[in-house]
């Protein structure tokens, strides 16, 4: 079994990336929409911003209070969306009940959509065209490829449909020419088609969820899942990682596997959006 170890996979994309921003005639700029006093997401953001600094690219918060309107919202991302010197545009979620967060994914350029949440983005992946792609996802790419595991016509099984991880995820696979199949909540005989995945993300919030007679022998597992232990620090995935890893060819640890490659590919992203926008 080989660890993928995604926190030196993301210190490498890291070094690269600040390489080649440093040689870019201005810094890229990255907008943070934050609304509301969601905690986690205070914690996000300022890891952005962090990487931000680290890289040398310029970060802006927009910290809208709680009662913030759809009008307003809207407002200030067609404001950002004409600001030459921003290059991308991240709405933080979760946002309040009463905002329409696929309204505001409508609203940002597609230019400046680094998280790859645009409904134009989306249709574009659907599409196998080039386009931002959802930053976990597209991690997970990159991871693989790291790694040298070449997902072509191999059987792919991603657990878990949402728009963040696994609708993009079975995507950016079918892309790549695997075969994808997609399961979720309604899946009947759910044990039955992940023993014959080749490749298996999980990405369903479900602590040890993936048993190890589950997996068939030499499958790759991707595990996305972060489920805190109650009253515990500790983090684990979705999968019951010492039990299955004897059966893996490669597998993501939790800390440390999907995670670190989710906020570099972000940075990824607004460097590309910027080169574009210059057209470098």
């Amino acid at each position: 079994m080989i660890l993928i170890d995604g926190k030196k996979v993301a210190e490498e994309y890291r070094e690269n990336l600040k390489e080649e921003i440093h040689k870019l005639p201005s810094a890229p700029g990255l907008a943070v929409v934050r609304i509301g006093e969601d905690a986690a997401s205070v914690i996000y953001v300022r890891l952005k911003h962090k990487m931000c600094e680290e890289l040398g690219v310029n970060f802006i918060e927009y910290h809208l209070p709680e009662q913030t309107t759809q009008e307003e919202l809207i407002e200030l991302i067609n404001k950002l969306n004409l600001d030459k010197t921003v290059n991308g545009i991240l709405l933080q979620s979760p946002i309040p009940y009463h905002l329409n967060i696929l309204e505001a994914f409508r609203a940002i350029s597609p230019e400046k959509d680094v998280d790859g949440f645009s409904p134009l983005n989306v249709g574009k992946l659907a599409q196998g065209q080039e386009c931002f792609a959802a930053c976990t996802p597209l991690g997970i790419m990159h991871l693989l490829k790291a790694y040298d595991i070449d997902v072509e016509g191999k059987h792919c099984v991603v657990i878990g449909r949402s728009n963040i991880v696994g609708r993009p995820m079975a995507e950016l696979l079918l892309n790549a020419d695997a075969t994808v199949t997609i399961c979720h909540s309604h899946t009947k005989n759910l044990a039955e088609i992940t023993k014959t995945a080749d490749v298996l993300v999980v990405a369903i919030g479900n602590p040890k969820f993936i048993t190890a007679d589950m997996i068939k022998d030499g499958a790759v597992v991707v595990d996305v899942g972060i489920n805190r232990v109650a009253n515990s620090k500790k983090i684990i995935g979705d999968v019951d990682f010492e039990n299955v890893k004897e059966k893996c060819s490669y597998i993501t640890p939790v800390p440390g596997g999907v995670g670190p490659m989710t906020i570099i590919t972000l940075m990824d992203n607004v460097v590309k959006a910027y080169k574009k926008a210059e057209n470098i």
